[in-house]
């Protein structure tokens, strides 16, 4: 069983799998970083300095009651919070993830393209009788249409 398992831990699959995990999670980090240090403190600026990642609701007061100043207070005083300024910087997080991968995935699939040989055209297999203008086979003799009779092709 041990054998099995190091044969499938050593199949190129599973390798490319695990260093696309890998650099997915640093990429994710990077993302997350960009969103919250550099793409929210100006937006939160322009809407009145606002923190989106302290941006909550109180639904429980916890002890000492609110209002609180700030969502670590309300968390420390036991509060039950819905953090929607987190997931907010969360969603901005994921749509500029998928973007990038759809930047990625484009790009991927233009070289592709630009390096698979263009596809021959198939050889015609009917031609047009020039008495009745019906399309018959390339090698009839005689057109099954109007009878005529036709030089080869």
């Amino acid at each position: 069983m041990l054998r099995e398992f190091k044969e499938f831990i050593m199949r190129g699959n599973v390798l490319d799998m695990a260093v696309g995990i890998i650099i997915g999670a640093a990429f994710g980090a990077i993302i997350s970083s960009l969103v919250k240090d550099i793409i929210m403190p100006p937006i939160g600026l322009l809407l009145g300095n606002v923190d989106f990642a302290s941006l909550h609701a109180v639904i429980k007061q916890g002890t000492p009651a609110g209002p609180y100043d700030s969502l670590a207070a309300a968390q420390q005083a036991g509060a039950v919070t819905i953090n929607y300024g987190n997931f907010i910087n969360y969603v901005i997080t994921f749509l500029i993830v998928a973007f990038a991968i759809f930047l990625l995935i484009r790009a991927i699939n233009r070289m592709r393209r630009a390096t698979e040989k263009p596809k021959e055209a198939a050889a015609p297999t009917t031609r047009e009788c020039p008495f009745c203008l019906s399309a018959i086979p390339i090698k009839a003799t005689r057109c099954p249409h109007c009878t005529s009779e036709l030089k080869p092709a």
